[in-house]
């Protein structure tokens, strides 16, 4: 059973700095592509960034890019998500989740496990 726990969540002022912090187990870990995405309340989920298996390629949504860092450590089972210059519009539920191909993906549906989520919330 894969499990993904996130953490580092919390409130934080507009242009302030959080790192978001995915621990994996269950899975080889270092074969997987791994991504994050947001619930905003009242809106849909949506992409956040993607990262390959190596951690050799990645990609960052429009609204993030610049601002955030998807990284990995496949020696510890973890991914990252460094956060920067935080915005209002950021606030969401943040999750952790794994593919089961070594390929990075945008695509919500392509994502087989899901971790339970982290608040992020950022006042102005």
């Amino acid at each position: 059973q894969v499990q993904l726990v996130e953490s580092g969540g919390g409130l934080v002022q507009a242009g302030g700095s959080l790192r978001l912090s995915c621990a994996a187990s269950g899975h080889t870990f270092s074969s997987y592509a791994m991504g994050w995405f947001r619930q905003a309340p009242g809106k849909e989920r949506e992409f956040v960034a993607t990262i390959n298996w190596s951690g050799g390629s990645t990609y960052h949504a429009d609204s993030v890019k610049g601002r955030f860092t998807i990284s990995r450590d496949n020696a510890k089972n973890m991914v990252y998500l460094q956060m920067n210059s935080l915005k209002p519009e950021d606030t969401a539920v943040y999750y952790c989740a794994a593919l089961t191909t070594r390929a990075a993906s945008a695509q919500y549906s392509d994502y087989a496990y899901w971790g339970q989520g982290t608040q992020v919330s950022v006042s102005s």
